[in-house]
């Protein structure tokens, strides 16, 4: 494989057609997507509506308005739905409409595309691993001014798994308030973080009217595939500029019928409780290896170092792909460089396996 080719987590299909192998017996390390599958609330729902399909979903969404709320403690009239995040980030550039965007990275390269296409001037405020990719907010605050007028944060961040706390988003907000920035949270993976109530930004939405908070469910919820995201903000320009945007029934009628997955507690403590287990587990496996450095994750996926000196990220990748796992060869992620792989965490057994085949190579 050129090392030049890389692929999306979800790219199972084109990687099994690529290597001659069977798309079912490739375990997906790079999609970061829950194990445990769909929740068993939400799959019985959508198996006993099925025939809903020949409906129109609730023009204004109450019944999935009213399970999220629940799930998040904000308010309904706060809410602003999506055909998955993607949507949502397009919806708030088209609102927006920032001259200047501010992204910290590395990160998830959707932010700087949509900005782009928008024709948004696009400036980095890049992470390093010498500080373990951890912000260092002091310095970062030095950084804002006037000029820029939206901040997209990850967080918890991908690709390097590292988390700000609530008091750094504070100080963050604060001082963008003070420059007029607009800031957006994308938190696709803080449901996987041991204490998600005490590190999300959705309780500041109510203080910040500079804040939009978004949330997926296709990686913790493993529901991807209903294309189905949800953005919190206080802000009522910005509630109101998007209900006069958006693309009418903008989310399907499964997605709302699904959206009891939100209420399915057990499965949610399941997720938790294994995500926490496993990335201990992992992380310390993986951290006596003097070849590779490891950095701590706080979501359900890991990053770490090669320092072997002729080894790439590539060389990795094709190693583990040729055993039936796939990996996240990181290359590409501006920034990073060739020495980077990710990996998510699945279920135990399988854990094991994908440890035990890095570690024969690095």
């Amino acid at each position: 494989m050129a090392a030049t080719e890389l692929f999306h987590g979800s790219d199972i299909e084109v990687i099994a057609k690529k290597y001659n192998m069977d798309a079912q017996s490739i375990l997906p390390y790079a999609s970061n997507v829950n194990p445990l599958g769909m929740s068993p609330m939400a799959k019985q729902a959508l198996l006993d509506n099925i025939e809903a399909i020949s409906s129109y979903p609730e023009r204004d969404y109450a019944t999935l308005r009213e399970h999220l709320s629940n799930y998040t403690k904000a308010s309904p009239d706060n809410m602003i739905l999506g055909s998955g995040t993607s949507d949502l980030i397009r919806l708030a550039f088209e609102i927006l409409k920032p001259k200047h965007t501010l992204i910290v990275g590395p990160t998830y390269g959707e932010y700087a595309r949509t900005a782009a296409l928008s024709g948004s001037q696009v400036s980095t405020f890049m992470l390093h691993d010498l500080d373990d990719f951890e912000m260092d907010v002091d310095i970062f605050l030095r950084k804002l001014n006037d000029s820029i007028d939206l901040l997209i944060l990850c967080n918890p961040n991908n690709p390097t798994s590292t988390l700000l706390s609530r008091g750094q988003l504070e100080a963050i907000l604060n001082a963008c308030k003070s420059h007029n920035i607009f800031v957006m949270v994308d938190e696709a993976y803080i449901e996987f973080v041991k204490d998600t109530d005490l590190v999300s930004a959705i309780p500041l939405t109510k203080k910040y009217d500079n804040l939009i908070t978004l949330r997926s469910v296709s990686k913790f919820f493993s529901a991807p595939g209903i294309r189905f995201a949800y953005a919190i903000t206080s802000n009522s320009d910005f509630i109101e500029a998007t209900d006069n945007s958006k693309t009418p029934w903008n989310v399907n009628t499964f997605a709302c019928i699904a959206g009891v997955m939100f209420e399915d507690e057990k499965f949610i403590n399941l997720t938790k409780s294994l995500m926490q287990t496993e990335r201990n587990l992992i992380y310390s496996a993986m951290s006596s290896r003097k070849t590779i450095k490891v950095f701590k994750p706080e979501a359900n996926f890991m990053l770490i170092k090669l320092l072997k000196e002729n080894l790439t990220a590539s060389d990795v990748f094709e190693y583990c792909i040729r055993k039936g796992f796939m990996i996240r060869d990181c290359t590409d992620y501006e920034g990073i460089g060739s020495k980077y792989v990710r990996f998510c965490f699945l279920k135990p057994e399988q854990n094991d396996m994908m440890v035990n085949t890095i570690l024969e190579i690095v």
